[in-house]
C-alpha cells in the first residue's frame, strides 16, 4: 500500500471495509448483513458464496444471483484475508464490521 511522506497509509484499513459497506449497500438493497463462507450450497467444491438478509425481526433473506453472490464473498474475502475462513463470517453492513457467524448474537447461522 502507498504510503503518504508521513508514513501513514494512503488508504486506511477502515477506509476499506467502510467503502465495501458503501459498495455493497448500493449492489444489495435493502441488505442489512452479508454471511460470506467458502461453502456454497449448489457446488461439490469450496466456493467463495454469500447469502444477505434484510431489516425486520427475522431478517428476510434478499435474493442474489449466482454472481452477486460470488463477487460479493471475493470481494469481503480480500478485504479481510486474515480472517478464519473455514468458518462463516457476517458482514454488517451499517457498521463495517466481521464477525465469525457462529459467534453472532441474534443472528442466524
Amino acid at each position: 500500500m502507498l504510503a503518504t511522506p508521513s508514513g501513514i497509509p494512503a488508504c486506511p484499513e477502515t477506509g476499506r471495509q467502510h467503502r465495501l459497506a458503501a459498495q455493497l449497500t448500493d449492489m444489495i438493497p435493502g441488505a442489512v448483513t452479508i454471511r460470506v463462507s467458502l461453502t456454497d450450497p449448489s457446488q461439490a467444491w469450496p466456493h467463495p458464496h454469500a447469502s444477505a438478509k434484510g431489516e425486520g425481526e427475522g431478517g428476510e433473506t434478499v435474493a442474489l444471483s449466482r454472481t452477486t453472490a460470488r463477487v460479493t464473498a471475493r470481494w469481503v474475502l480480500r478485504v479481510w484475508p486474515e480472517a478464519d475462513w473455514t468458518r462463516p463470517h457476517t458482514f454488517d453492513l451499517a457498521d463495517a464490521t466481521l464477525i465469525r457467524s457462529d459467534l453472532a448474537v441474534g443472528r442466524g447461522r
